[in-house]
């Protein structure tokens, strides 16, 4: 019993965290920008690129497309 249910536990959480990563990126580009304004931040850009793109200066903030793309933050 005890392991059916540490099953069931350990199954559900992976394919929230799938159901995270797979999520669209302009959806999870509006979220990002609402958290981030909700906290005072007036001058900021989201950017959406490649997974293997340079970030240079900017912070990555968020991964979407099951992982093929970031979002990156930078500051006006």
């Amino acid at each position: 019993m005890k392991k059916s249910v540490c099953f069931s536990v350990l199954a559900l959480g992976l394919l929230s965290a799938n159901a995270w990563a797979a999520k669209d990126c302009e959806v999870l580009k509006t979220e990002l920008g609402a958290k981030i304004e909700s906290h005072g931040a007036k001058n900021f850009t989201l950017d959406v690129v490649d997974r293997d793109a340079d970030s240079g200066k900017k912070r990555v903030v968020g991964t979407c497309e099951a992982g093929k793309k970031k979002i990156v933050y930078t500051r006006n």
